[in-house]
């Protein structure tokens, strides 16, 4: 499995496991768990999860999946707006981090901005480094004009990734987020890269990429995003054989004529969009 380094020299799997509707059923629990299980086998040591999927839910089934193999995870988790701010934030990590049965966060984001200050989220994330309950801490949906605030906010400079929608179907980032990250080296990491429910997979042009490449078509959209060396992705899996897939993605190289027939389905954005969410 390839890597990419964060800014402070540690590395991440280029391509982790998300884990949203995880959670929501508990007869699915410990199928999600052990496919997180044979993510962790396979290479895929970074798991996203967030206090929003499944109200918890979610963070319960990957503390089964990392019980007693903790040190092999890179273990991010991310927080409601609401609860980002002086106060709320620590009670809400600690509330992770007991759901999770650990002592600590490897990365901690905030999901997207809502009413408390991206100073004040901060200056509250820099309190929780300080008392050893995240390592790093990152964003996610924050648009251009939200990444120059927080850099010019105290301390905004220490934000380690920006997690974000990206897929060939919501592709804007390319036009101004993606070459902003880059130049500030900030990795993004992009949710939902092989899309929902499952149009972006029987279009046709990924299907003839993936039928030369002896490939899914979702594995060629991970293969797509992963193109750029500033991006990591988090496909959900709970089939063991998809999972068995993701991790292959990452020792897929696309062909120049690869990605012109995937730009002609799927045309690179011309001008700024507003920024794509789920």
């Amino acid at each position: 499995m390839r890597h990419i380094a964060l800014a402070d020299g540690s590395e991440i799997s280029v391509i982790g496991q998300g884990t949203w509707h995880m959670g929501e059923r508990g007869a699915d629990r410990a199928a999600e768990a052990s496919a997180l299980q044979l993510g962790l086998d396979l290479g895929m040591t970074l798991i996203d999860t967030a206090e929003m999927y499944a109200e918890g839910g979610s963070e319960e089934v990957v503390a089964t999946a990392i019980a007693g193999r903790r040190d092999e995870v890179f273990l991010v988790s991310k927080a409601y707006p609401q609860n980002t701010g002086r106060g709320r934030a620590k009670r809400a990590c600690e509330a992770s981090l007991k759901r999770l049965g650990t002592d600590r966060l490897d990365l901690y984001l905030l999901h997207w901005r809502g009413g408390v200050p991206l100073s004040e989220t901060v200056e509250a994330f820099e309190a929780l480094i300080a008392e050893g309950k995240i390592r790093r801490w990152g964003v996610s949906n924050l648009d251009p004009a939200d990444m120059n605030e927080l850099l010019a906010a105290a301390g905004g400079n220490a934000c380690a990734i920006n997690q974000v929608l990206y897929n060939p179907e919501h592709r804007g980032i390319e036009f101004d987020l993606l070459p902003w990250c880059a130049s500030h080296a900030i990795p993004m990491m992009a949710y939902s890269p092989v899309g929902q429910g499952g149009r972006l997979l029987r279009n046709a042009a990924l299907e003839a990429v993936a039928t030369r490449h002896n490939a899914t078509p979702a594995q060629i959209a991970l293969a797509w995003a992963i193109r750029h060396p500033n991006i990591v992705v988090i496909p959900k899996a709970t089939n063991l054989d998809h999972v068995r897939d993701n991790a292959a993605a990452a020792d897929l190289s696309l062909s120049p004529a690869d990605l012109a027939e995937i730009d002609t389905a799927y045309a690179p954005p011309k001008r700024a969009v507003p920024l794509a969410m789920l």
